[in-house]
């Protein structure tokens, strides 16, 4: 009998509990809708939970559903590309002035082409009020051969997020109130599985109000760092000079020096076995043939 009982009354808790979490869920979604139905939604099942126990609680708490921003959030992103001269001593500036008007260095990636020219990237967060002067200090570090800067309004989404907030704080605060005047282990059980997906749906929208802050409060520009080629640096000179001429004509004689040497290296060999040739002929060879010749003569007869 005594079992009975109890499984009656944890049946009836267990409805009454259904109720009210139905009417818990009712609240909830109200906060979600958009702001201008949001109030209204919201005081009914204040009102209907109020019946319940706590009324007046909830009924202040649905009117609070609606928060006042008077200034616009805007999310400011900009890439800029810039042709320099010294592509880290531009890189040191881009960090100075990002960090002078109270930003911070994000991402940073450096390369080198084939001919060795090289190509910075890097990633600057600047506070939103910096963010002009730190473009135009930017822009003036060297010539500017890309700029793309985008502005969008999350007000909206900024003034939905904070009400969602505040109405699954008030609805984890109510769960939580039920907990503490639940009397039986199965009640506190089905209340903290309530509980833990509600915070866990509030968690979610404090990481979104967090993100949305970071990217209203600090504007993301990409700034791109290439080295001047160097045929744009000699086209800038007006033609070659005295100068010019001189070293350009140095450098062919050395050149042409340099030929020659190569092909008496070459012939060099040759030269000295033809002379040794030569000697031998002239010295040895040639005398012993004009000696047999004269010995193979006979001598002419006198009449």
């Amino acid at each position: 009998m005594r079992a009975s009982r109890s499984f009656s009354s944890a049946r009836g808790l267990a409805g009454a509990l259904l109720v009210a979490s139905l009417a818990l869920a009712g609240c909830s979604a109200a906060g979600g809708d958009s702001n201008a139905g949001g109030k209204s939604m919201a005081d009914g099942p204040a009102r209907q939970t109020g019946a319940a126990g706590g009324g007046a609680s909830d009924a202040r708490a649905g009117k609070r559903q609606v928060p006042r921003i008077t200034a616009s959030a805007i999310v400011r992103t900009a890439s800029l590309t810039v042709q320099v001269k010294d592509v880290p001593k531009a890189l040191d500036e881009a960090r100075t002035s990002a960090e002078d008007a109270g930003g911070f260095v994000g991402d940073e990636t450096t390369t080198r082409d084939a001919r060795g020219q090289e190509r910075t990237r890097v990633v600057l967060r600047v506070p939103t009020a910096k963010y002009d002067e730190v473009m135009a200090s930017l822009q003036g570090a060297g010539k500017l051969l890309e700029r793309d800067a985008k502005a969008e309004d999350v007000t909206d989404q900024v003034v939905d997020v904070e009400s969602r907030i505040k109405s699954q704080r008030a609805s984890v605060a109510r769960v939580r109130e039920l907990m503490d005047r639940a009397e039986k282990l199965s009640d506190v059980v089905a209340l903290e599985g309530e509980l833990s997906t509600r915070e866990s749906d509030l968690e979610a929208l404090l990481a979104q109000q967090s993100s949305l802050k970071d990217r209203t409060s600090l504007a993301t520009i990409t700034l791109s760092l290439s080295a001047t080629p160097p045929a744009h640096r000699a086209a800038k000179d007006d033609g070659p000079g005295f100068l010019d001429a001189l070293s350009g004509g140095w450098g062919a004689f050395l050149a042409t020096l340099r030929w020659i040497t190569v092909v008496v290296g070459a012939v060099l060999p040759f030269a000295a076995l033809a002379a040794v040739l030569a000697f031998v002929w002239l010295r040895l060879v040639r005398p012993r043939l004009r000696e047999r010749r004269a010995g193979a003569t006979p001598p002419r007869s006198e009449d």
